[in-house]
């Protein structure tokens, strides 16, 4: 897994319209008509998108391709958009802690309370596979006492913390922006607390270095921040996730990827196995919840990709 530098990656430089813009419709319908009529108009939306937006529907047909082992239908383009568009919903509830609506079942929840217990916080990696917002609802309604904050690319922040705020204020007071020169120094501070540190560690962005490991089939990028992190602050790697099950449903799924407080391993080695070990997971989950992904590029990064 040598690493490698990306130019930048092409979900950097789409405008994430199919997100901006679901989100502000769903939220006006849920506020003002309610969830079951707001759940109605999701097929027409998705239907628009699957038009509309060929990019999406190209790369949602070669994710389809891999994960299903079959030429992916119309149909199954379709059930996956409308996938993404129903956790888009959701968010609207799950950010106003509505989080009575749904049905969370958690699986290996004694881990996290295990980790917990020792108070010297936790590192949980995520991917853009299913709601995150589930994962923050359980969080908080299981673990009301413990810190919980989220890192994400400057950019990225500002763009979620304004959806954020226009829902529910208090929530932005849970991201942390990287980039930023005390980045790491509110890291430090939340890990200190004993804090639940999220992010999403599935996608490359501009600059950062990689490692291209076998996904689904064919060799694609994962970022090594991430997991250099985990190294630098020596705690418990979490892996987590919240698949969306139709309805209101949500599983919730979390396990040990890597304990950097106890590992005999050199630092690369151990950011390695840690590293290859999120990946064969995420390929496990992607299996077992195939509309569940939402990655809507060219996530194989076909024209960088090592010979």
């Amino acid at each position: 897994m040598k690493p490698s530098t990306n130019a930048a990656t092409d979900w950097t430089q789409q405008k994430e319209r199919g997100s901006l813009f679901l989100m502000r419709l769903m939220a006006w319908v849920s506020l003002n008509l309610g969830r079951r009529v707001a759940r109605v108009l999701l097929y027409p939306a998705s239907l628009y998108f699957f038009i509309m937006v060929p990019k999406a529907r190209h790369a949602s047909g070669e994710y389809l391709n891999r994960v299903l082992g079959r030429p992916a239908t119309w149909r199954d383009g379709l059930r996956h958009l409308h996938t993404f568009a129903s956790t888009i919903l959701d968010r609207i509830y799950l950010l106003n802690d509505r989080k009575q609506l749904f049905d969370l079942k958690t699986h290996n929840e004694d881990l996290v309370r295990k980790v917990e217990a020792n108070g010297q916080g936790v590192l949980m990696l995520g991917a853009h596979l299913g709601s995150f917002e589930a994962l923050r609802a359980a969080a908080h309604g299981n673990h009301p006492n413990t810190p919980l904050a989220l890192l994400m690319y400057e950019e990225n922040a500002q763009k979620l913390g304004q959806l954020m705020a226009a829902i529910n204020p208090a929530v932005t007071q849970e991201i942390i922006a990287l980039g930023k020169f005390d980045s790491m120094l509110q890291v430090q501070s939340r890990i200190a607390q004993g804090a639940i540190i999220g992010i999403l560690a599935d996608r490359t962005f501009r600059n950062d270095e990689t490692s291209w490991l076998p996904f689904l089939g064919q060799p694609a990028p994962f970022p090594l921040g991430p997991f250099r992190l985990a190294s630098l602050l020596r705690r418990p790697l979490l892996l987590m996730l919240a698949a969306y099950r139709g309805g209101n449903r949500y599983e919730i799924h979390f396990e040990l990827l890597f304990d950097f407080s106890q590992t005999g391993l050199a630092r690369q080695e151990a950011i390695d196995a840690a590293l290859a070990q999120y990946v064969s997971r995420l390929e496990h989950y992607c299996r077992e919840y195939p509309y569940n992904w939402f990655n809507f590029y060219d996530f194989w990064k076909s024209d960088h990709a090592p010979h």
